[in-house]
C-alpha cells in the first residue's frame, strides 16, 4: 500500500528510542524526511544516524525539552512547515496520589498535556493553509482503562485527548486530521522503566511483574514498537484522510469494553 508519504516533512517527538525511534524509521522508510526531537543529544544523534543509514532519508536531530518555549521554537526553526506531527514522550512514574502535591500535578500536566498542545498550536494553522496535515498523539491505554497508580497519566493524557477531539473537528475540512494511538503493554525502554518503578513501588521482583503482565494479556505477549509505528504511519497517510478525533487501542485486546 502506497501511504503517500514521499517527500513529506515529519516532526517526531520522543524519537531517540523505543516507539519514537520506530515511528521515525517507519515514516522515513515510507519516504518522509524526519526531524527527530528528544532531550538526550547522544541517543538522538544515534537514531538520526540509524535512520539515514537504513532509509537514505534526511534525519535532523534537535535536542529539546518541549516543556520550554525556546526549545519548541528551535524545533520549528529546523522544520518550519511540517506535514506530520507525532506527539510522543515520557510520562510520570507510578505512585499513590496521596503522596503528590501540586508541583507533581503541574509537572505531569505540563509534560503530558500542555507541551503537546503547544506543539499542535505551532503546527495546525500552517497545515490548514497548505491543505494537508496529520497529527498523531501517542498517549496511553490509561485514557480508556485508568489505572490507580497512573493517576497523573490518566488525568493529563485524557485532557490532551479531549482537547484534540474538539480541535480535530474544526480542521478536518482542510485535510488536517488529529488522532490518538493508545498503546497497551509494549516491549520498549519506557515499559521496562515502568516495570522497574512498579517493582520498587510494590516490592515484587521485576521478572515476576514482567511475566505477569505478558500472561495477563489476551495475546500472551508484549506488543512490538514496530506495531505501534505501523499504526502511526497509516494515520499519517493520505488514505486516512476521513479518520479524525479517534483513539485507537493497540493493546492485544486487553481493554475489555465495547466502546
Amino acid at each position: 500500500m502506497d501511504l503517500g508519504l514521499e517527500g513529506r516533512q515529519a516532526i517526531v517527538c520522543g524519537a531517540s528510542r523505543g516507539m519514537g525511534r520506530a515511528i521515525a524509521l517507519t515514516l522515513a522508510t515510507e519516504g518522509a524526511s524526519v526531524t527527530l526531537v528528544a532531550r538526550d543529544p547522544k541517543t538522538l544523534e544515534e537514531t538520526a544516524s540509524l535512520v539515514r543509514a537504513q532509509t537514505g532519508r534526511e534525519a535532523t536531530p534537535v535536542a529539546a525539552d518541549l516543556t520550554r518555549d525556546d526549545d519548541r521554537r528551535r524545533v520549528f526553526d529546523s522544520c518550519p512547515a511540517p506535514d506530520i506531527l507525532v506527539n510522543n514522550g515520557g510520562g510520570m512514574p507510578p505512585g499513590d496520589f496521596r503522596d503528590w502535591d501540586r508541583a507533581h500535578w503541574i509537572a505531569g500536566v505540563d509534560m503530558m498535556m500542555l507541551a503537546p498542545i503547544e506543539m499542535i498550536r505551532l503546527t495546525v494553522d500552517g497545515m490548514s493553509e497548505r491543505g494537508f496535515g496529520r497529527i498523531v498523539n501517542i498517549v496511553s491505554r490509561s485514557v480508556k482503562n485508568p489505572q490507580a497508580e497512573m493517576a497523573l497519566s490518566n488525568a493529563a493524557r485524557s485532557g490532551l485527548v479531549a482537547f484534540s477531539s474538539g480541535l480535530a473537528r474544526q480542521v478536518i475540512a482542510r485535510n488536517v486530521t488529529i488522532n490518538n494511538v493508545l498503546p497497551g503493554i509494549i516491549d520498549s525502554a519506557a515499559q521496562h522503566a515502568h516495570v522497574r518503578d512498579l517493582s520498587h513501588l510494590t516490592g515484587r521482583s521485576y521478572d515476576s511483574i514482567w511475566a505477569e503482565r505478558a500472561a495477563g494479556n489476551p495475546a500472551k505477549r508484549f506488543g512490538d514498537v514496530d506495531e505501534i509505528a505501523a499504526t502511526v504511519a497509516f494515520f499519517c497517510s493520505h488514505k486516512a484522510g476521513f479518520i479524525t478525533a479517534q483513539s485507537l487501542l493497540v493493546d492485544g485486546g486487553d481493554y475489555r469494553g465495547l466502546f
